[in-house]
């Protein structure tokens, strides 16, 4: 590995009211290196990476590209003069226009004086095969499922030719293959000589993928190390502060009398004839590739998207659920997959958000209760470990990992019997991973249902009592925990 060093920080703080977000941060980047960051949520990496992309500016210290220190610098000068590109949680990308519009967005193909759209399509085409993928470069943005609007996002990043690309938890949509597409083109890029920031959760990826590791918590970096000479566990001890196993908690089951009962269940684009059970006091894991209709599936169910034809019962009784308002006052909690579009309400509070979908409780007569509002927002602050300087606070102002904690908090808030669970630890550090478990684990003991989607297979296989696999639009098979391993779910899920 080349040792030169390619980017630098010195002594980076940021401070926010109430909060020190990032206390005297010191690190080198190599150049052509993978280098992965690491933390709970709230540790500060998400603010150290805008600061690299000139997103927000640093109260104290300095930023070395090339050797040249810089203080202050905007997102067009990171990415068109540095060669800084970063991809974040939450997409930057214009919903009505094009992925090739999209891709090229502030650096368009021209040909006298003109956009050349056939040439920005073709090039787009070439830069998306990269990853594995045939997604249409005309198609709008808006028409693509979570996972393909990623990976136009790194499709975007690197057609400007990047010299620093900044990952930020980028498998977190992606299924088992596109993951190992994802890898093939970070190595390729790696050998090109572009230097990888790589953020994510998920600690077998950093092992993966990655030549360094730094741990970030409460601000501070307080470790660099070579991957290969560390191990999950001293990463988990580095990032918590204490020991945490990072396996899936044992439960007794307790699963009894049907409690959602899904018939022939068709929607008007792509789910054909779905029918299961969910049962009191089971984890019904829901697999399959991107695209196979597991978050059309609980849309549909939780009358968020209609339904062409099929029956669903709640405890034995025929319902009909053509909004999620009602789904909710049957017992329905949702937790989506798209937690900026479908879960978070920006420009609420933390507290408003947590207690938006359970008025009921914390009101009389009309009238909302402040001690309830505060006392239901603190349990589940509490609870889930929702880092925030104050339950006042916008929600927006949250890194990606807490928002997802307090979409959790609303869904529980209003003690649904049926929970369905899209992709709810996408995004969530490995201390929060486990108390979710944990919580999980309570809600079936309580005689709660879950189904659970989870595109992390061994987060699916752990927690999951049975596991539906679907394949384009349709129930490939079900396997019991027993018969479930990685091999089996990937193959009924590839159609085989």
């Amino acid at each position: 590995m080349n040792k030169s060093s390619i980017l630098s920080v010195r002594n980076i703080v940021k401070r926010y009211p109430g909060v020190i977000a990032l206390d005297g941060i010191d690190l080198d980047f190599f150049k052509g290196e993978i280098h992965s960051i690491c933390g709970e949520n709230g540790a500060g990496k998400s603010t150290f990476i805008k600061i690299l992309t000139g997103a927000i500016k640093p109260d104290e210290g300095t930023i070395e590209i090339d050797g040249v220190p810089h203080s202050v610098f905007s997102p067009h000068e990171a990415m068109f003069q540095f060669g800084i590109a970063a991809i974040y949680q939450e997409y930057d990308l214009i919903p009505y226009l094009s992925v090739a519009e999209n891709i090229f967005m502030g650096n368009e193909i021209l040909r006298k004086g003109f956009i050349d759209i056939k040439a920005m399509n073709q090039k787009a085409r070439e830069n998306l095969s990269l990853l594995g993928t045939d997604i249409n470069p005309s198609m709008p943005v808006e028409s693509l499922s979570v996972a393909y609007q990623q990976i136009v996002e790194i499709s975007k990043a690197v057609s400007h030719n990047v010299k620093i690309l900044i990952m930020d938890e980028p498998t977190g949509p992606l299924a088992t293959n596109e993951v190992e597409n994802l890898y093939r083109l970070m190595k390729i890029l790696k050998n090109q000589g572009v230097t990888i920031i790589f953020i994510s959760h998920i600690l077998s990826e950093i092992f993966d993928i990655s030549d360094r590791v730094s741990v970030f918590r409460d601000g501070k970096c307080v470790r660099t190390m070579e991957t290969k000479k560390t191990n999950k566990q001293e990463l988990i001890i580095l990032m918590v502060g204490r020991k945490l196993s990072e396996s899936y908690p044992k439960r007794t089951k307790k699963i009894s009398n049907p409690l959602l009962e899904i018939t022939q269940l068709s929607t008007p684009k792509l789910l054909k004839n779905i029918s299961f059970t969910l049962h009191k006091g089971e984890v019904l894991g829901l697999g399959g590739l991107v695209g196979a209709g597991r978050t059309e599936l609980v849309r549909a169910i939780f009358g968020a998207d209609p339904i062409s034809s099929g029956n669903i019962k709640i405890k034995g009784k025929s319902v009909t659920i053509n909004n999620p308002g009602k789904a909710i006052r049957l017992g329905l909690g949702l937790i989506p997959e798209d937690r900026k579009q479908h879960g978070i309400i920006s420009e609420l509070s933390v507290k408003e958000n947590i207690i938006y979908s359970s008025f009921h409780q914390v009101s009389l007569y009309g009238f909302i209760i402040a001690k309830k509002v505060l006392k239901v927002a603190n349990k589940f602050r509490k609870l889930l470990r929702i880092v925030t300087p104050n339950l006042e606070k916008k929600i927006k102002e949250l890194s990606g990992g807490n928002q997802q904690k307090v979409v959790l908090a609303r869904c529980l808030a209003t003690n649904s019997e049926i929970i369905l669970f899209d992709e709810p630890t996408r995004g969530i550090d490995v201390g929060a991973k486990q108390e979710i478990y944990k919580l999980i684990n309570e809600l079936v003991t309580k005689g709660k249902g879950l189904l659970f989607i989870s595109s992390d297979m061994p987060e699916l296989l752990g927690m999951s009592d049975r596991i539906i696999v679907m394949h384009e639009g349709s129930i490939a098979g079900m396997l019991t925990k027993e018969e479930a391993t990685q091999e089996q779910v990937l193959k009924l899920a590839s159609g085989e």
